[in-house]
């Protein structure tokens, strides 16, 4: 069982005129087989949330820890986040010219197991893994990401999810340009990590349609760099009802 513990988190970015403070005071648990979802308005500090944990040199921690296990995790370098166990799915993922789907993914398995997976069933993991996520093959052989669609590069992130196992991972807006069957896909894929690793999941998104697939137990809604309120799967179908309006003028007040 991992727990990824988050407390009094503040982080700031630079601006043009100084520095700028985006998290004011985040707290937040997440064990192994949890599912935590993280919603709110754009500019709420849902993605400062998630880079910050990952280690994403535009962000300042000024106050506040994150531990995993018991570990530093801000005191770890980035790729060193990574063999501890947590996983970034990116909102935009970045194209990897020259460097093929099969290699990145090989090496990467090889970074975070710390030795190479034995070739004949990493092969087989692989292409279980991606028929599972509906890719074509011959995805294996592209370079990374170059010239994928939004879809494609959604379900390239999970397909490292699904090999990679990691302890905590971490889904910025990964519902973000997807249509409904590949929305259905990704979300099949994430339930499919759950139930094979009991990783645990933080699932930050704006919307509700992708709870349709995965169900949370826990609901977080982040306001101005705070938790504003927070509950379990009904919160999301009262945000769906509701919106965040009276979220953003009770912060305004």
């Amino acid at each position: 069982m991992a727990t990824l513990e988050i407390r009094d988190l503040h982080v700031s970015v630079d601006v043009e005129d100084g520095t700028k403070e985006i998290l004011k005071g985040v707290n937040l648990t997440v064990k192994s087989g949890e599912t935590h979802a993280i919603m709110g308005p754009n500019g709420s500090g849902k993605s400062t949330l998630a880079y910050s944990i990952a280690g994403h040199p535009k962000y300042t921690v000024t106050s506040g820890t994150v531990t995993l296990d018991g570990e530093d995790v801000l005191a770890m370098a980035i790729d060193e986040r990574a063999r501890a166990g947590l996983f970034l799915a990116m909102q935009y993922p970045v194209e990897v010219p020259g460097v093929t789907v099969s290699n990145f993914l090989r090496t990467a398995k090889t970074a975070v197991d710390g030795e190479a997976p034995k070739l004949r069933t990493w092969v087989k993991d692989v292409k279980g893994a991606m028929e599972n996520l509906r890719m074509d093959p011959a995805f294996a052989e592209r370079n990374v990401n170059e010239g994928f669609s939004g879809g494609e590069k959604k379900r390239h992130e999970i397909l490292q999810m699904e090999l990679l196992k990691p302890q905590i991972a971490i889904l910025d807006e990964t519902d973000s340009g997807l249509d409904v069957d590949a929305l259905r896909v990704v979300s099949e894929g994430v339930n499919r990590a759950k139930e094979t690793s009991e990783v645990g999941v933080l699932l930050i998104t704006h919307y509700t349609r992708i709870l349709r697939y995965i169900k949370p137990d826990f609901v977080h809604v982040f306001i101005d760099g705070k938790v504003a309120e927070e509950g379990g799967s009904e919160l999301a179908d009262r945000l769906e009802a509701e919106g965040y309006d009276r979220y953003v003028s009770a912060a305004k007040a």
